[in-house]
């Protein structure tokens, strides 16, 4: 379809358009959602988890496929960027089947489908941007080995598919901050990204339209589709940048979030280490439960934190 318009417009008018169909499609198939999607059932141990019983769950479904066809539609497409779509489908599959299901997914079998859609997309990157691995600071280049990439690459997608999921648990807050993090990715590397501003605004525009329907309070809810395919696709244009340690700061937000519950977790389980013992996670639980933070408090503090963050990197990145 690129090529058919290109012929009537220019490259800004045809993902500006891309840009408002995304929108217009996402927030018709919310406003009217898939009848098979699943309905919440109240979440037992977190803040406030009984108020989304009843809610249309796995939402994510909508908006990640108006989105992939949205940006394959409006963008001009190679077989890498058709690999990372057939990927993110792949992730939000994982995520919405977990949601549909009656008992939830145990964590080793969902964390094992992380890594192998982990392994597929960075085989694809370094195959297609062999140009890509190295580490940027200033003048000064540090090329990375294939293996060692590869190892990190792994590590990245991975930790930002489960990071961007835990930190969806309050209305408006795990949308909000991708918006941000996406939006900070694209202005500060928008020469590195290339054609990949595009998707990354439309990415952007279907959050929005999910936004309308999940700012507090709440009638829908992304569901492990929408988080999981979010963190899997801000890890790829990370990485596409060509400053992949950039998402330490464009990410900080949902990395800390996200990441203490993982890390308290994991520290506990296989090495019988007790950390943040008086610390709910995720984070914004505790802020909420401890600290008395709204949901609103709770969004726009983070919001501002991951502002600040961005602009520090852009500061760094100049």
């Amino acid at each position: 379809m690129y090529n058919i318009l290109k012929d009537f417009l220019d490259p800004n008018q045809i993902a500006v358009a891309g840009i408002l169909v995304a929108f217009v499609l996402t927030f018709a198939g919310l406003a009217f959602p898939f009848p098979f999607l699943p309905v919440d059932h109240g979440r037992e141990f977190a803040i406030n988890g009984a108020l989304s019983k009843g809610k249309t769950r796995g939402t994510g479904f909508t908006f990640v496929i108006v989105f992939v066809a949205c940006s394959l539609l409006f963008m001009p497409i190679d077989r890498e960027y058709i690999i990372y779509c057939i990927l993110i489908l792949a992730v939000m599959l994982s995520g919405y089947l977990d949601d549909a299901a009656k008992t939830p997914w145990n964590e080793y079998k969902k964390g094992l489908i992380d890594l192998a859609i982990s392994v597929m997309a960075i085989w694809t990157f370094i195959n297609y941007n062999p140009d890509l691995l190295a580490i940027h600071i200033g003048t000064f280049t540090l090329d990375i080995p294939v293996p060692v990439y590869y190892i990190l690459g792994i590590i990245l997608i991975w930790v930002s598919i489960n990071v961007t999921n835990c930190n969806d648990g309050v209305d408006g807050l795990c949308a909000s901050l991708c918006c941000v993090v996406i939006s900070s990715f694209t202005i500060i590397y928008a020469k590195e990204l290339g054609s990949y501003v595009i998707p990354d605004f439309i990415f952007v525009s279907v959050l929005l339209a999910y936004l309308y329907f999940n700012s507090s309070p709440s009638s829908l809810l992304m569901g492990d589709a929408g988080s999981r395919a979010l963190g899997f696709y801000i890890a790829i244009i990370a990485m596409k940048t060509g400053h992949p340690f950039s998402y330490i700061l464009l990410a900080l937000v949902l990395i800390i979030d996200g990441g203490t519950g993982l890390v308290k977790v994991a520290l506990k389980r296989f090495l019988k280490i007790s950390i943040f013992v008086n610390t709910r996670t995720p984070l914004h639980d505790h802020a909420r439960k401890n600290k008395g933070w709204s949901d609103t408090q709770v969004v726009f503090r983070y919001i501002i934190f991951q502002i600040i963050c961005a602009l520090t990197a852009y500061i760094i990145a100049l």
